[in-house]
């Protein structure tokens, strides 16, 4: 296990930062964030150590704009699709919360040939995005806070309804960045749904 280090990675007209853990030759997962985090928020709350231990080759990137990452005009399902193809990666998992929950269903419906499994977290844009989530057929696990102000607990069932192989965990309690809240929980959601997808 290494990790984590931090680079910059070029994909042309944007310049994006992540930190990268774990075993390169283990399945590769892309951490994205929320409007008020970035990719060391996960080194932080441990989850990069917590995925490295399991034996995957773990990215959290920040978004253009965000964290160590400058802004560009490229659109954020398109700057993921291209750090994937530019990694010569051919299938990720990917963790999407609240923003970067949006820019993971929009990466999986435009891309599906590049998406092996799907994690969501209060994700938003559920509404914009619900006529194209039937088209999401992987592994997908749907983590909510029970008190989430942000994105409605109504969106976590229509995600459920609409995506084939979904299932559903709520947070008792927990508000909208329920990972940051129950991080044992949150952990352990994550062991569970990576042991399965690795059955």
């Amino acid at each position: 296990m290494i990790g984590p280090t931090s680079q910059n990675i070029d994909l042309g007209d944007c310049v994006i930062h992540c930190l990268e853990s774990g075993n390169s030759a283990g399945t590769p997962v892309v951490l994205l964030h929320g409007m008020k985090f970035q990719a060391a928020t996960w080194q932080e709350l441990g989850t990069l150590d917590l995925l490295a231990s399991l034996g995957l080759s773990v990215l959290a990137i920040d978004m253009p704009g965000y964290g160590q990452s400058p802004a560009c005009e490229c659109e954020p399902a398109e700057v993921l699709h291209r750090l994937v193809a530019q990694r010569g990666l051919e299938r990720v998992v990917v963790i999407g919360p609240s923003m970067g929950g949006r820019i993971a269903l929009e990466f999986g419906m435009r891309h599906p040939e590049q998406l092996a499994g799907l994690i969501l977290v209060g994700a938003v844009g559920v509404m914009e995005n619900r006529d194209g989530l039937a088209g999401i057929t992987v592994p997908t696990l749907i983590v909510w806070g029970a008190a989430d102000q942000v994105s409605p607990l109504a969106h976590c069932d229509i995600l459920c309804d609409e995506i084939e192989h979904a299932t559903k965990e709520i947070f008792p309690d927990a508000p909208h960045p329920c990972y940051l809240a129950q991080p044992d929980r949150w952990h352990a959601s994550l062991r569970t749904y990576f042991t399965n997808l690795a059955a």
